[in-house]
């Protein structure tokens, strides 16, 4: 404001005409006070005020004039420059002010909306007319309901390859865990539980959305001929781990999720920008080591109860757990048939009963192949040539030829006048 300018606002006009009142004797300093919610002997100062310097005195002495905590036009004018370069050009004011005090210019996140709206940095968005969604609350423990999906974003932009976040969220506290992935499969999915499970244990429910993943993707024609649907893989391992498992009939079921991919995509993908990283390696390095622990911090919540509903791992064995599961018939020479090739069992690990047994092949994360009989686990070989038979001892000729004369079988030619050889006549 220039020097001997005056701007009053509404609200100094009613208190001037309040004051006025005073000085008129209208009225009393006590009622004038009550109107304007002030002490008497503020209203004591007006007056003076007034009387000293007119309608000026109604005016704050501070007014118009620069604060002793504003930020320099120096300090204003390297943020500027820094928010201008190509990285920063699609921030908010929040991650703008983050990364500025990162640079050493701390400033609050309103002030950073000001410079950048100034010099067009930055406009503001009309407010969006969503469909209104029941409110539902937080789950009360640690644990006790975990979100999970798949985003594909082009996450690297055009640094790297194109990558999928499978990302897990717990809807009591928001502390999160996810992974990048080239491909958005079952075994990715099942490493990302993994994942989870190892550092927190066994929650009480999944909750995910209807994808191939998680439900077998068979016509109703099929399901009339061959009967109820399997469960697939994922859903297998869920239900051995004791895990229940929830699936959303719409993406605004899991809106906890579905925000989460929201605030990733607009702050993730520009921290990775950043940070320069254009590889699957370095992405999945810098979400764990980096963004996930200040995630931690500042977005995680503090649950309604202390109790952890995780429980813990005890005797699964995950490597046996989280797998891709077939069924397949063992042969009389212990081999099975698998991926087009013939898969054997160690003569060692054979059981009774194994030959011609319906059985469970796992193919595990790490490559190998076993087999499912009862409670064992055995594993199965690569073989390029069939195994011999390991049916037992081979009889002698004599052995057989008493075993086949004791069923009644003939082995030998019928002499020549063998009813057999004469006529019919």
């Amino acid at each position: 404001m220039r020097e001997g300018t005056l701007a009053l606002t509404q609200a100094d006009r009613d208190r001037l005409k309040e004051i006025r009142s005073v000085m008129s004797g209208d009225i009393r300093q006590r009622e004038a006070a009550k109107r304007l919610d002030l002490s008497v002997r503020q209203v004591k100062r007006l007056v003076a005020a007034v009387q000293g310097k007119g309608d000026k005195g109604i005016l704050h002495r501070l007014r118009g004039r620069r604060s002793n905590r504003a930020h320099t036009e120096v300090m204003r004018a390297k943020a500027i420059t820094m928010l201008s370069r190509p990285a920063y050009r699609d921030f908010g004011p929040t991650l703008a002010s983050e990364h500025l005090g990162k640079a050493g210019i701390l400033v609050s996140r309103e002030t950073a909306r000001k410079w950048m709206l100034g010099v067009g940095l930055w406009r503001s968005r009309p407010a969006k007319t969503e469909e209104i969604h029941t409110w539902r609350e937080r789950r009360a423990s640690f644990g006790e309901l975990v979100l999970m999906d798949t985003s594909e974003h082009q996450w690297l932009e055009k640094r790297g390859p194109k990558l999928y976040l499978i990302a897990m969220i717990d809807d009591a506290t928001s502390r999160l865990w996810g992974r990048f992935v080239e491909h958005d499969s079952t075994e990715e999915n099942l490493r990302t539980l993994r994942g989870w499970l190892e550092r927190y244990g066994r929650p009480l429910a999944l909750y995910t959305d209807k994808g191939s993943v998680f439900v077998t993707t068979r016509q109703e024609s099929a399901e009339r001929h061959w009967g109820p649907l399997d469960p697939t893989s994922f859903n297998q391992a869920l239900t051995e781990l004791r895990i229940e498992w929830i699936a959303a009939h719409s993406p605004q079921a899991k809106g906890r999720v579905e925000r989460l991919f929201g605030t990733l995509q607009d702050r993730l993908l520009k921290e990775l920008r950043i940070a320069k990283i254009s590889t699957l390696e370095e992405a999945n390095r810098y979400l764990d080591e980096v963004f996930i622990p200040e995630w931690e911090k500042r977005f995680t919540v503090v649950p309604q109860s202390k109790a952890d509903a995780h429980r813990p791992l005890g005797s699964f064995d995950l490597d046996s757990v989280l797998c891709l599961r077939e069924t397949r018939t063992v042969t009389h020479d212990y081999t099975v048939s698998l991926e087009r090739q013939r898969w054997a069992i160690a003569r060692r690990d054979v059981l009774p009963g194994l030959r011609g047994s319906k059985t469970v092949v796992e193919l595990r994360l790490d490559g190998t192949r076993w087999v499912r009989f009862r409670k064992a686990r055995l594993r199965l070989t690569k073989t390029t040539t069939r195994p011999a038979a390991t049916s037992g001892p081979r009889h002698s000729t004599a052995t057989r030829r008493k075993r086949k004369l004791r069923i009644g079988y003939i082995t030998t030619k019928p002499v020549a006048d063998h009813p057999w050889r004469r006529p019919w006549a």
